[in-house]
């Protein structure tokens, strides 16, 4: 028995005709009709009832037929495997983003990873850091797109973008007509924050207090949208990614630091035995080149080095 001798089998199942069944897997009809007959005799079993009018599977036929359809599945799959690893910008890559990078970064690369990589298939998953990480490590992710340096023994850091912070104010705070403000300007001040789980919470809290501002206590964010639309209603001010700022909702005011100004570095991560990691750092270079136009001068130059 061999895979040959299961797809003629699917194919005389799927058209009911030994002639058509042939043409479909280009072989003559005696062919097709022979390897049918050798694989009823080495299964010891009737897969096809033959008349002039008609074909008709066996109640067992109709059973192999639907674990062959699984099993040339299966092969398929494989070869699709040894495809992307021979070449690995093809095939299925799953990367697993943050969800306070996501929804800011996605619109301004996935048409230029598609036009520059088309034979790969992009499976895009939202989790948060520690999710991440554990999923990059047990091999359900192949690279993540989140705030570094992550400290995970194992996976490889390659570094995209420093992205500045920007203070978000209602558009009546006494705050909100500056061109800049220093982080000395959050002195006493209380900042609406995101909850517990989101890496950017712990570097807002971090910068909140050096500047000796204070965490509002009674409500807690799930997401950037939620504390960008209480900053415009007068609830609060906040701190956002710069990407995150924009469009600037009305009602409110989206002001950068005086430099040097406050940032968060964004990396890609990948695991260090990846048999993909050079194609990784040409993936990486392409989310720098289209990321950069809408980030400060130089966001994407003169990173810090990980090792």
């Amino acid at each position: 028995m061999n895979l040959r001798d299961l797809e003629y089998l699917v194919a005389l199942a799927e058209l009911r005709h030994f002639r058509k069944a042939a043409e479909r897997c280009f072989v003559s009809q005696p062919t097709l009709s022979g390897q049918i007959k050798k694989l009823e005799t080495y299964l010891g079993v009737q897969l096809v009832e033959r008349s002039k009018h008609r074909v008709m599977l066996t109640p067992i036929g109709e059973e192999i037929v639907r674990r062959a359809q699984h099993i040339l599945q299966e092969a398929q799959n494989l070869e699709e495997v040894a495809r992307a690893s021979s070449d690995p910008s093809a095939g299925p890559l799953h990367i697993g983003l943050i969800p306070t990078v996501a929804p800011y970064l996605l619109p301004l690369i996935l048409a230029p990873l598609k036009a520059a990589f088309p034979h790969l298939d992009l499976m895009l998953h939202e989790v948060q850091t520690d999710v991440l990480g554990k999923q990059l490590r047990q091999g359900n992710l192949d690279v993540g797109i989140l705030a570094v340096p992550l400290h995970e023994e194992g996976l490889n850091e390659e570094l995209l973008y420093n992205e500045p912070f920007v203070l978000a104010t209602p558009a009546g705070h006494s705050l909100s007509q500056q061109k800049q403000v220093s982080l000395n300007a959050l002195n006493k001040e209380t900042l609406l924050l995101l909850e517990d789980g989101h890496c950017l919470r712990d570097q807002a809290l971090e910068l909140c207090f050096s500047a000796g501002a204070r965490e509002q206590q009674s409500f807690r964010a799930t997401s950037l949208e939620t504390l960008k639309h209480l900053v415009a209603a007068g609830n609060g001010m906040t701190l956002l990614p710069q990407l995150a700022a924009q469009p600037v909702l009305q009602g409110a005011s989206y002001l950068p630091f005086e430099a040097p100004a406050p940032a968060r570095t964004i990396g890609l991560l990948y695991r260090a035995t990846s048999n993909r990691n050079t194609f990784f750092k040409t993936f990486g270079a392409c989310i720098r080149t289209h990321v950069e136009a809408h980030l400060p001068k130089g966001a994407t130059h003169n990173l810090p080095v990980r090792k």
